[in-house]
């Protein structure tokens, strides 16, 4: 079972590196983030853009050009074709974001010819490890889907099982996030959240139990449970905290890292290969645990 940031980086040195195709890889941080992570035993990059300034900034990193494969691409919508072609055709088993735009990287994959779709939701799922609570947990949805239905929430919610479970979870704990722990047939989040609790059928499977609605003090302190003398299954220690809408995610994450020194790595689930967008702004350290995870993820979960 793998219950750290720095543990799901050990499984991917571990076992045998990933092929990462990089869509639009002429970019100096996405080139320094591969560039360790094949040093580093995690993963093999393929790299896919403009080949002569891609083989300047390996030069640059004190990197062979020739120790990598480089496939010449022109615009953003060629490179990510070619890259999730890499990917349906098998000779990459994950995808990786460079400098180009996330929709057009997503109209690739979402190409019903040609793509990586599959029946399933795509959706975001963001580890962080976060000091306060000493343990890791995934936030979801808090980048792609914006504000999920019913039908959605259930969707980003099983992805963010399967995740765990690929890492050995046999027990699970999911939480609903909302504003308050009463249902309320004015605040939508609220009558969702009851209902994803009572599909225990569904979630039988992974050994989860879901709870909701739910304050996030209530999702993640055994303490504070105490204190409103709340009970519910997996009360207090949740590892998945699902988000009414992205905007709640985002805030509750960036808030996790700036404020609460989090580690954090992130991939998008529901295609064919897990997929990996870092920004600018990521540490390096997140950037090479995000490749991690899409590396170890492409090897223990069945996506197709």
């Amino acid at each position: 079972m793998i219950k750290t940031i720095d543990g799901i980086i050990e499984a991917a040195r571990g076992g045998e590196p990933g092929i990462i195709a990089v869509a639009a890889a002429h970019d100096r941080p996405v080139i320094e983030a591969v560039a360790e992570a094949r040093r580093e035993g995690i993963a093999v990059p393929v790299l896919v853009g403009h080949a002569d300034e891609i083989a300047a900034m390996l030069r640059e990193l004190g990197e062979d050009p020739a120790a990598y494969e480089i496939i010449p691409g022109d615009t953003d919508t060629d490179c990510a074709a070619k890259a999730v072609a890499l990917c349906a055709e098998g000779r990459a088993n994950f995808l990786m974001k460079g400098i180009l735009g996330t929709a057009d990287l997503m109209r690739a994959v979402f190409n019903k010819e040609h793509g990586l779709r599959t029946g399933r939701l795509t959706t975001h799922c963001m580890f962080y490890e976060i000091p306060a609570l000493g343990r890791m947990i995934i936030l979801t949805d808090g980048g792609v889907n914006t504000f999920p239905d019913l039908e959605k929430k259930a969707d980003i919610l099983e992805n963010a099982a399967m995740c765990f479970q690929a890492l050995g979870y046999e027990t699970i704990h999911a939480a609903c996030i909302c504003g308050a722990e009463q249902v309320n047939p004015k605040i939508q989040s609220t009558v969702d959240a009851d209902a994803l609790a009572h599909m225990t059928d569904r979630w039988a499977k992974y050994g989860m139990d879901v709870c909701g609605p739910v304050a996030l003090d209530l999702a993640v302190s055994p303490e504070a449970c105490r204190h409103k003398h709340y009970s519910a299954p997996g009360a207090g220690m949740a590892d998945i905290l699902l988000v009414p809408n992205y905007e709640v995610g985002n805030g509750i994450g960036k808030a996790a890292t700036l404020f609460g020194g989090a580690k954090n790595a992130g991939v998008i689930l529901g295609a064919k290969v897990p997929i990996v967008l870092v920004s600018r702004s990521d540490s390096a350290y997140s950037k090479l645990a995000s490749i991690a995870a899409g590396s170890v993820l492409s090897r223990r979960m069945h996506l197709s």
